[in-house]
This record gives structure tokens, C-alpha cells and sequence, in this order.
């Protein structure tokens, strides 16, 4: 996995996401046999009631309190089921010609059961013209394009996050939450170097500190 995917990754899922990166879609050729059309970069599906329970252990469920912090940017629409089909790019968010292939959207619909087959092949067309689409079971769909610029002509629909913005958010998310992070232990590999990044700066900043109170404890005496 490239440090793009896993920036994208750790930050879909931070805001309730379940992921697949880099999942494979395989064609069959009119010679016989088969091939990898591509590799979709990212699949992320969120319930429309994701967020993080805090009932204190052993409740029996009064007060439940159950809470989630997700990226305005994001656009995610609460108590919608979400699927998202991801392109990572490290230049400019943009989709390849594969993963605007009307087939391949499909097979990749069809492979996580969202829906029947035949409506998947209707949901990849209306992905192509739109950049979303809505299953007869009410899951939006969309296509979005993930980088670190923003694409010279933005494809009609498709939803474009950069890396910039991602980072802001997960850096601001690992402040506010060091604490439950820290005993987490996360094996998430673009969320853990993003907190060794926090634990290494809030060490510098401890030592600073320490230099300086003792500096002015010297210069009392």
C-alpha cells in the first residue's frame, strides 16, 4: 500500500468507514483466459448509523451516548447508507480510464453485494454520467477522486478530497483524541505515523519546556 492510500484509508475510516484498498477487478478476454483490468485504489462503505459508543461497560443501555466526528467536507449524509469508490492519486484527483468504465464499476458493485447484478450494470452507467448514484435500497454511491491537486477539469459529480485537507483532519482528530488513540493501538499504517508524528512533537515540545523552566530556575539563583 502507497502513503497516499493509507492517508485515505486511515482517514475513511476515522469518519466510519469500513475499506478495501487496492481490490482487483478481473476480465476475461475474447482469446480465452483472463486479466486485471485495474486495481480500484480504494472502497469504503459506511452505515448510516456509524459512531462510537460510549456506554460505560457493564450498562444495560440507558443513556446510551453514541457519537462520531466526520469531515464537513466529506459530505456524508447521516442515516445513509454510503459506498465510495475511491481513486488515490499523489499529483492531481483525477479517476484513470479503468475505474470510469462503466464495466468495471459494475463488477466491483456486484462483487460487495450491494445490489443485484442487473441493476450494478444500470449503477455503473449512472456513475459515469453523474458521479453517483442511489440503489433501490437507498445506499448513495459515489465516485470520488483523492490527491494532492485539484483536477484542471473536475469531472461532472465526482467528488475531489485533498491530501492537504485529509491531513489537516487527522492531525486535529489526533489531538483531540490522543488520549483513546493512544490506547488503541492502532495498526492502521497512515493513522499510526501520523500519531508517531504527534507523539514525536508533543516530546519536543515536553523538552522545551523542560530547558526553559530550568533556565529560568538558574537564572533565579
Amino acid at each position: 500500500m502507497d502513503n497516499a492510500v493509507a492517508l485515505v484509508q486511515a482517514y475513511l475510516r476515522v469518519n466510519g468507514y469500513l475499506t478495501v484498498t487496492e481490490y482487483p477487478i478481473v476480465e476475461s478476454i475474447p482469446a480465452g483466459g483472463f486479466q486485471t483490468a485495474t486495481d480500484l485504489d480504494v472502497l469504503g462503505f459506511r452505515f448510516g448509523h456509524s459512531c462510537t459508543l460510549q456506554t460505560p461497560a457493564g450498562s444495560d443501555g440507558a443513556g446510551v451516548v453514541c457519537e462520531i466526528q466526520t469531515d464537513p467536507g466529506l459530505d456524508i449524509h447521516p442515516g445513509t447508507p454510503d459506498m465510495i469508490i475511491g481513486e488515490v492519486k499523489e499529483g492531481r484527483a483525477v479517476l484513470n480510464r479503468a475505474a470510469s468504465n462503466p464495466g468495471v464499476l459494475a463488477a466491483a458493485l456486484t462483487r460487495f453485494g450491494c445490489c443485484e447484478p442487473t441493476h450494478a450494470v444500470e449503477l455503473g452507467h449512472a456513475l459515469v454520467r453523474h458521479g453517483h448514484a442511489q440503489t433501490r435500497h437507498g445506499h448513495r454511491v459515489r465516485l470520488v477522486a483523492f490527491g494532492s491537486l485539484p483536477p484542471d477539469a473536475p469531472a461532472r459529480g465526482v467528488k475531489v478530497v485533498l491530501l492537504g485537507t485529509i491531513i489537516d483532519f487527522l492531525r486535529a482528530y489526533s489531538r483531540q483524541h490522543w488520549a483513546q488513540l493512544q490506547s488503541s493501538e492502532s495498526k492502521d499504517p497512515g493513522l499510526s505515523f501520523l500519531m508517531t508524528l504527534e507523539k514525536a512533537e508533543r516530546g519536543r515540545r515536553a523538552r522545551a519546556a523542560s530547558t526553559s523552566s530550568t533556565s529560568l530556575k538558574g537564572d533565579r539563583s
